[in-house]
Order: structure tokens, then C-alpha cells, then sequence
């Protein structure tokens, strides 16, 4: 192993990690259109205004994983940057979206302040290459079929790569076909690899494929399992959210509606400084 990553990363935006505050990413699954991206995003600085959370936006440019190939996948590159942009620079909020291939990495960094590796592309070492030679912060979600202790393999190639700057992400593990569990402790076991963690409280109750062309999910377990996780002292939360879940063209059974993102989060901040009073 390399020399240990930085903790807490910290950018001129936000930080995350030791002694910061709550780190909330959050976003739609999917951009759909300029319009609907910056409601969501307003209504999101709007929320969390008053909380002491850091919020970064989030939504996808493009979901090359859909289980159909029908599915919606975004508005691609170009014109997903552009709304991630404007939403930055309109809101002066710090945005991320998720890369696939290695020649996203340098544009996509161009825009935003933390590059997303997939689940599925955990262990692509071209991927995490090519993102930790932009001098961004990289946050990689744990592969759904991989070891929390086997994500070092994961942090070296990014140290290798001349990225200090890792997060790292829970999302879930694969239990059986059409169901992910949630195991608490690959939370601590990823921070004692010396990066902070983020829990993605959304994709966690996915049910891959459990809608036949589509994923299911089952959104009533999204407030329990993030609050499990900031009990547990993770760094950070990612949850997906949309106005109408149910119309949302990804991942909405497992999404937050937006008008409860001020009182789930109230919530996690309420468990968060127990916590800390405790400690």
C-alpha cells in the first residue's frame, strides 16, 4: 500500500471526513432537462440551508447500466455537463456526476468538484486512473460484489495515480438475485483504510432487476438504514431524490420524494450529534 489518503479531504467547496461536518450528496438519478435539474437542486439548497450539512449536487449524465436497453439513459455528455455547470455556477454549489470511461474523466473535471466511479467499475483500473489524473476528488463506490477490506486494492491504484483525495461509498452487497444487504461494518472497516465514507442510503434498498427490464426498490427503508449509518459514524450520506419518484425514468422506488429531504436530513443531524456528544 501507498501512503494513506487524505482525511478529511477538503477542497476550497467542502470537506469531508475527521472533525467536518455532515457531507450530503444528493440529486436526481438521471439529468432529464436543465429545468427540472435546477428545481430540484434549488429546492435542495433551500432545504438544507439551515442544517449543518454540505450539500453537493448529483445526477447523471448518462446511466450506461440500465438492465433495458430501452431504459432512459440521460442527455449525454455535452448537455449534461452544461446543466451540471449551470447549476454550479447559478447556485454556487459544488456538483458530481458519475464517469464510465476513462475519456469522460478530464471533461467531466472540467465541471465538477468530485468524479463518481460506479459500483460495477470499482476495480477498472483505466477508470481510476484516468480519474485520479485530473487532480479532482475521486468517490468510488464499493462494488456490490467485493470485500470492504478489498477497496484498498482500489485506494492504491488511486494513490498510484497521484489522487490522495478518495472517498469512498457503500452501496450494498448482493444477497441472492434481486437483493442487496447492507452490512454496518464495512462502514468502519473502509474508514480504518484511511478515507472518509459515504453512505448511499438509496441505492442501498435497490432490488436489482426486480421490476423484469427494470430495478426495483423499496424506498421505506432509505430513512432507517441512513440513520443506522450516521449512527455508526459514516461521513457522509448520498441520497437520490426527485419530485415524483414514481415518475423519475431511473431508480424511482428506491428515491426520496424531495419534500422530505429537510426532515430526513433534521434527522440525521440529530443522530449525528449524539453521536458526537458520546465520543
Amino acid at each position: 500500500m501507498a501512503d494513506t489518503s487524505n482525511n478529511p479531504v477538503k477542497t476550497s467547496q467542502f470537506s469531508c471526513g475527521q472533525g467536518q461536518p455532515l457531507l450530503l450528496i444528493a440529486g436526481p438519478c438521471v439529468l432529464e432537462d436543465k429545468e427540472s435539474a435546477m428545481t430540484v437542486a434549488c429546492s435542495l439548497v433551500e432545504q438544507t440551508a439551515d442544517l449543518p450539512v454540505q450539500l453537493i449536487f448529483k445526477a447523471s449524465f448518462d446511466k450506461a447500466n440500465r438492465t433495458s436497453v430501452h431504459s432512459y439513459r440521460g442527455p449525454g455528455l455535452e448537455r449534461g455537463l452544461s446543466i451540471l455547470q449551470s447549476i454550479r455556477d447559478d447556485l454556487g454549489i459544488a456538483v458530481t456526476t458519475d464517469i464510465h470511461e476513462a475519456a469522460q474523466a478530464a471533461p467531466v473535471a472540467e465541471v465538477c468538484s468530485i468524479l463518481q466511479i460506479p459500483a460495477f467499475l470499482a476495480r477498472q483500473t483505466d477508470l481510476l486512473l484516468a480519474a485520479a489524473a485530473t487532480g479532482r476528488v475521486v468517490n468510488v463506490k464499493k462494488g456490490q460484489f467485493m470485500a470492504p477490506w478489498d477497496m484498498r486494492h482500489v485506494l492504491n491504484k488511486l494513490l498510484q495515480g497521484g489522487c490522495a483525495d478518495v472517498l469512498f461509498c457503500e452501496r450494498g452487497t448482493f444477497f441472492g438475485y434481486g437483493q442487496l444487504v447492507n452490512d454496518m461494518k464495512s462502514l468502519p472497516q473502509m474508514q480504518s483504510l484511511g478515507t472518509p465514507v459515504i453512505f448511499d442510503a438509496t441505492h442501498s434498498v435497490q432490488q436489482p432487476g426486480g421490476q423484469g427490464d427494470t430495478t426495483g426498490g423499496n424506498r421505506e427503508m432509505v430513512e432507517p438504514l441512513a440513520r443506522a449509518a450516521v449512527a455508526m459514524g459514516v461521513d457522509g450520506v448520498f441520497m437520490e431524490t426527485h419530485p415524483n419518484p414514481d415518475e423519475s425514468p431511473s431508480d424511482g422506488p428506491n428515491m426520496l420524494p424531495l419534500n422530505e429531504i429537510n426532515r430526513v436530513v433534521s434527522g440525521l443531524v440529530a443522530i449525528r450529534q449524539t453521536v458526537q456528544q458520546l465520543n
